[in-house]
């Protein structure tokens, strides 16, 4: 039982090439399996994603603008309001209004949100119906 290494005469030479038959079989089993799984497990919970949308919004001359400095300070337009009973004492007088003004509410990015919700309490102890946040939107990509 011996072999020879060397060219021989007249036998068969060894096959040095790969047999990729076996592999190409293997890879379009697993390419079928993937294409009949991903489906299923993308679509396996029906939800709706919100859609994004821009709306422009009107700034209408009876709307009040609420803001909240990063200090906590809040403002009517342009007027400080000393305490926040003197705040809820203005809506009242404007929750009575028909047809009730829109308060627009902007809060400092870097303040803290006790004070914009101390604005939203004094709204709603005053019975205003209608309450917006103002944001700045994000920057467009290029």
């Amino acid at each position: 039982m011996a072999m020879s290494v060397g060219p021989s005469d007249g036998e068969d030479e060894a096959i040095s090439a790969i047999n990729t038959t076996p592999l190409v079989d293997v890879m379009l089993v697993l390419l079928i399996i993937f294409l009949i799984t991903v489906p299923v497990v993308r679509n396996s919970v029906p939800v709706q994603l919100p859609k994004e949308r821009n709306e422009i919004r009107e700034t209408k001359p009876e709307n009040i603008t609420i803001s909240v400095d990063a200090q906590d300070r809040i403002y009517w337009n342009e007027l400080r309001m000393s305490n926040i009973d003197q705040l809820i004492d203005r809506l009242k007088k404007i929750a009575v209004l028909v047809p009730q003004p829109e308060v627009q509410i902007r809060g400092d990015a870097g303040g803290k949100y006790a004070g914009v919700g101390r604005v939203i309490y004094a709204c709603q102890r005053a019975g205003i119906s209608k309450i917006a946040f103002i944001t700045e939107p994000p920057p467009r990509s290029l």
